[in-house]
């Protein structure tokens, strides 16, 4: 089953952000039935919340390089602040193409972080 066959959100947001996944060069693959999200060695790196808004992971570095260029904000899940996230504009969500190249940017950073031990 494709990432987000369950999703209860914006179906125009979730097309979006597949559409961008698909523009990325890195190996990635939404995931997630009812939480689509991008993920690599166990760390999760993108997502989409219900309301249809997206979220980055991105190093300190890149945070701030991407906070310079467009206008974010705190990415809050169940009232909590998700540290390490960046909130994705919509009009960057609506651009494929620049945002492919922050979803490689992630997906390259994430990796350079030790895979997550399984419980299995």
């Amino acid at each position: 089953m494709p990432g987000g066959s369950e999703y209860q959100g914006p179906n125009e947001a979730l097309e979006r952000y597949r559409a961008a996944v698909e523009a990325s060069s890195g190996d990635m693959v939404v995931r997630g039935a009812k939480n689509p999200y991008t993920s690599r060695n166990g760390h999760m790196f993108s997502f989409i919340d219900p309301e249809g808004s997206m979220a980055l992971r991105l190093s300190d570095e890149l945070a701030k390089e991407f906070g310079d260029t467009h206008t974010t904000g705190p990415v809050i899940q169940y009232g909590r602040t998700m540290r390490g996230y960046v909130s994705v504009p919509e009009e960057l969500l609506a651009d494929a193409c620049t945002l492919a190249t922050w979803l490689d940017r992630a997906y390259d950073w994430i990796g350079t972080l030790p895979p997550k031990s399984t419980t299995r």
